[in-house]
């Protein structure tokens, strides 16, 4: 029985991440989230009883009331534009502002704006699987492919769409990540140019690129799990803790350092996968509760933006009811890869992210997201509307970009990326030298090449806005500036760090490896 209904249009909090899920997940929430303001909730029933701790009670506000970033039409449910004139207007010289780039695809050609920017639909049209990947690719690839300007000395030409979609299917069985990929992400690649596209690089493997993995690096590169005192909590460093909450993603990025864990299964890896059940959580927010050195904590996964409304409020809710929890991050790359979600009224999950953040700065504790960009072109109008409407509602966006080469090793695109981000409110926080990783050597960069990156950006940029290069060390050393090196032999490729935070003293030394096709005489 509902405590208070009006007569609203009324929409469920939608649990898409629990068809992946076993039977003790949350399945029987039951509070409705209105489009036009606060959460309604329904009182528990005897289904409720096993997941009592989830009914509190709260109110959430709706970013997005019918006079927001874009119009909603209450009859036809369409969002209309605003003026351009209008100080939403973000639209610059360097992109084309309200143009349904989407269109572009031949499935999508006559997708309107309202049905594009649906998060449902978003969520629908995701391309899956190696079938649903060459059936899209068929479509799109022209029929004669340009060569790579950028490729490696062993690539081999993919000049006709079938070469080209043969060596996609190649490098998936091999790979150790699934495929997944969101219509936006899929809409921002130049598909007249596909093998230098940089999207397409970090989400679609070519098996012509690929490269035999350094002798030197494992799945679990970070030994998250040899961390984790239980399981989806790594305890790495005194005071913070990671936080992985489900082990699904909108996309799945060829290059995740979670690969052990994130996605489906692969024909090369059975993953240690992180479902979002009541009993794990529990877990995971005892162990927090019982550590009083703790007072940040990163929510991550998989991705924060799979979570439903519902858990995404209740994580927030329960570790701001912690006292010696200051901070915490959601980290999520759904405002790179499917940033209508914040802009869809019938999606309530920017209402409770904003209502947590809101809760945390009225108990003095700070809420952030951590998104994750890797270049200007995963950038459009919408994603700008998105920033905005973040920005404008009081919600701290920092970025992490992780250094990939063919896609953002080049100073001109990662000081474009930069100043983009930047004039979106959105601040620069992290340059990640990649992973060691498998699967994804054609993708990695020598240290060299962020070193010289950091030396030709800093100064270019306010020093605020001029993001940490760092290497997250292999083996568990955490994060270090890459320029903290205490040896690095180009020749070799072997740098060396310390982490006296992490380790509790100097004996214990971590090693990087470059690369070896970018060693000397390679």
């Amino acid at each position: 029985m509902l405590i208070a209904m009006v007569n609203y249009n009324r929409l469920p909090v939608a649990y898409s991440v629990l068809r992946h899920s076993s039977q003790n997940t949350f399945k029987y929430l039951t509070r409705y989230f209105r489009t036009d303001g606060a959460c309604v909730q329904l009182s528990e029933s005897a289904s409720q009883h096993h997941a009592h701790d989830l009914a509190s009670e709260h109110t959430v506000q709706n970013p997005f009331p019918l006079t927001g970033i874009f119009e909603h039409d209450r009859v036809t449910g369409r969002f209309m534009r605003p003026p351009p004139d209008t100080h939403h207007d973000l639209s610059s010289s360097s992109d084309s502002a309200n143009v349904p780039y989407w269109q572009k695809i031949p499935l999508w050609k006559d997708i309107a704006d309202d049905e594009f920017l649906s998060y449902q639909w978003q969520l629908s049209n995701s391309v899956q699987g190696e079938k649903k990947l060459r059936d899209f690719l068929t479509a799109v690839l022209p029929s004669n492919i340009p060569p790579s300007r950028t490729a490696l000395p062993h690539v081999t030409t993919a000049n006709t769409p079938d070469i080209f979609i043969n060596s996609v299917s190649d490098a998936i069985s091999k790979a150790p990540m699934a495929i997944r990929l969101t219509p936006h992400i899929l809409s921002v690649i130049d598909w007249s140019n596909p093998i230098d596209d940089p999207i397409r690089r970090q989400f679609i493997p070519m098996g012509s690129e690929l490269i035999p993995d350094h002798h030197r690096l494992k799945l679990d590169s970070l030994n998250e799990e040899h961390d984790s005192p239980v399981k989806g909590l790594v305890h790495r460093y005194p005071t913070k803790a990671l936080f992985l909450a489900t082990s699904v993603c909108n996309v799945y990025c060829r290059f995740c350092t979670r690969s052990y864990a994130v996605g489906a299964n692969t024909s090369t890896v059975t993953k240690n996968s992180l479902k979002p059940t009541k009993r794990r959580w529990e877990e995971v927010f005892k162990y927090i509760e019982n550590t009083p050195q703790l007072n940040d904590i990163v929510v991550s996964g998989g991705d924060s933006y799979y979570l439903s409304p519902e858990q995404l409020y209740h994580i927030g809710e329960r570790l701001l009811s912690i006292p010696h929890i200051k901070r915490f991050r959601y980290a999520t790359k759904g405002l790179a890869v499917c940033p209508s979600r914040i802009l869809d009224a019938n999606d309530t999950w920017s209402s409770a992210l904003i209502a947590i953040s809101n809760m945390g700065k009225k108990m003095g504790k700070a809420v952030a997201v951590h998104t994750h960009f890797n270049h200007p072109n995963e950038i459009t109008w919408i994603t700008k509307l998105a920033a905005q409407n973040l920005f404008e509602n009081g919600v701290t966006v920092r970025n992490q970009t992780v250094l990939l080469r063919g896609v953002n090793d080049d100073v001109s695109v990662m000081k474009t990326l930069i100043n983009n981000l930047a004039n979106m409110n959105i601040q620069p926080y992290y340059v990640y030298q990649g992973d060691m990783v498998r699967g994804v050597e054609d993708l990695r960069t020598p240290l060299s090449t962020i070193l010289d990156l950091e030396m030709q950006i800093r100064g270019s940029i306010g020093g605020f806005l001029t993001p940490q290069f760092i290497v997250d060390l292999p083996g568990g050393g955490g994060k270090r500036l890459a320029s903290s090196y205490e040896t690095y032999d180009r020749k070799t490729g072997l740098s060396t760090f310390l982490a006296p935070a992490v380790t509790g003293g100097l004996s214990k030394i971590f090693e990087y490896h470059d690369p070896v096709r970018s060693l000397p005489g390679q």
